[in-house]
């Protein structure tokens, strides 16, 4: 199964997977870079799958559905342009030869699906939307810190070598942030000095892993002692002893930070 981002809009990437012949788009919130992919790599798109309602992920659904035939798979709780086929937990779907596992995580929007697969002969793959990216998280629109807390422990308890496919290039701005969080992190700032140079060459820091990411997203990093007191200092009436309220308190400083 090969795999490519497809960069749209300032910093989105739609991500097209293939096998040579058929193809698996995500989040396409434009359909102009997915049918010119399409069109050079000759194939014949199978199946559109979303995580949330967010125009900048489901933007070039109508078009690429009308052209292509192509079924829709997304949330069973989110207002999508139908026809789409409604998704949850229980959910199981094949493409590609591959079976996918739908991740209910709500907190970005109150539907908020993951999509899941484990390739028996590759490491697994998430696309999580805008749940987790590199050194972050999506901000809570609709949902609470808490469910978004719990959300990011439901991703965080997948295998280590799972390959993270988020939806937007935030990445040297999230890390500049867990850089303030957490400075002493010497993983963190190998990991900034590495991304920094893909940038500078224009190459996508996408895909992470979920090893990386536990070890220097301060996000998943909550019960870290220098990321809780970090936190505290940010907002006295944190409990540094309590994960979730650690989180609550970096996701609202996030949301300040400049």
């Amino acid at each position: 199964m090969n795999l490519l981002p497809l960069p749209a809009f300032s910093d989105n990437y739609i991500w097209l997977l293939h096998d040579g012949q058929h193809a698996v788009v995500v989040d396409p919130g434009d359909a102009q870079p997915v049918q010119a992919a399409l069109h050079a790599q000759g194939l014949q798109l199978q199946a559109i799958l979303v995580t949330h309602h967010h125009a900048d992920h489901v933007g070039g659904v109508d078009v690429l559905r009308n052209a292509t035939g192509a079924t829709v798979y997304g949330p069973a709780y989110e207002p999508l342009p139908e026809p789409v086929v409604r998704v949850d937990a229980h959910s199981r779907i094949h493409l590609l030869g591959q079976d996918w596992q739908v991740l209910e995580v709500p907190g970005h929007t109150a539907g908020h699906i993951a999509w899941y697969c484990a390739p028996a002969d590759a490491a697994p793959l998430l696309f999580c939307g805008d749940t987790l990216f590199s050194g972050g998280c999506g901000r809570l629109f609709e949902g609470t810190a808490q469910q978004m807390y719990d959300s990011l422990q439901t991703l965080a308890a997948l295998p280590h070598d799972t390959r993270v496919f988020c939806a937007h290039e935030y990445t040297l701005s999230n890390l500049q942030f867990a850089c303030a969080v957490e400075p002493s992190n010497l993983a963190l700032l190998q990991y900034r000095a590495r991304c920094e140079a893909l940038r500078q060459q224009q190459q996508p820091t996408l895909p992470s892993t979920l090893g990386q990411e536990l070890a220097i997203n301060p996000f998943l990093r909550c019960d870290v002692t220098e990321v809780a007191h970090s936190a505290h200092h940010f907002c006295s009436t944190v409990d540094p002893t309590q994960p979730a309220s650690v989180f609550a308190a970096l996701r609202e400083w996030k949301n300040a930070f400049r």
